[in-house]
């Protein structure tokens, strides 16, 4: 098993399909179906941002599944100090490879990049029903600091807006 960086653009847009699909099908009202053109688009475009950086597992020259991560510089304010991460966009297994290591290798090649930047913080999310990448990061020992919550909101029924 080995890890390297990647410019290759159709090969990622294709192993992106086994984490497309998961999101979908957890969340079809938020993700559309997966589109390979599309996606491999998408995928070439973010490839010319500096700040992306893209990594293969492979197994015998064949890629089993890449992370995509972006170095971040937070600016310091009034608020926050100023301080700088790897933030872990998606990483993505074929389905018939996880539970192998190659997640683990993956996430192994992200922390020493992270050193060789001098960056000492990875960052994350993940959909909290997306049970896989929850015991995923957890083995990885990954600690929640922070919570993103939401509430959706119906129309407002008319009889609150005609001024009575």
């Amino acid at each position: 098993m080995k890890i390297e960086q990647t410019r290759d653009f159709e090969l990622v847009a294709k192993l992106n399909k086994p984490v497309h699909d998961l999101h979908c099908s957890l969340y079809p009202k938020y993700f559309r179906e997966y589109d390979y053109e599309e996606v491999k688009a998408l995928f070439k475009q973010l490839m010319k941002n500096r700040d992306f950086t893209f990594f293969l597992v492979k197994e015998d020259k064949e890629a089993l599944g890449y992370a995509w991560i972006e170095k971040r510089h937070y600016r310091g304010n009034v608020f926050n100090k100023e301080y700088k991460s790897i933030y872990v966009h998606q990483i993505s297994i074929v389905q018939s490879k996880r539970e192998n290591g190659y997640g683990t290798l993956l996430m192994e090649g992200i922390y020493q990049f992270a050193q060789k930047q001098a960056i000492d913080l990875i960052e994350l999310d993940y959909w909290v029903d997306n049970q896989i990448a929850k015991r995923f990061y957890k083995k990885q020992k990954f600690v929640k600091y922070r919570e993103f919550v939401y509430k959706q909101v119906n129309e407002i029924s008319s009889d609150n807006t005609n001024g009575k």
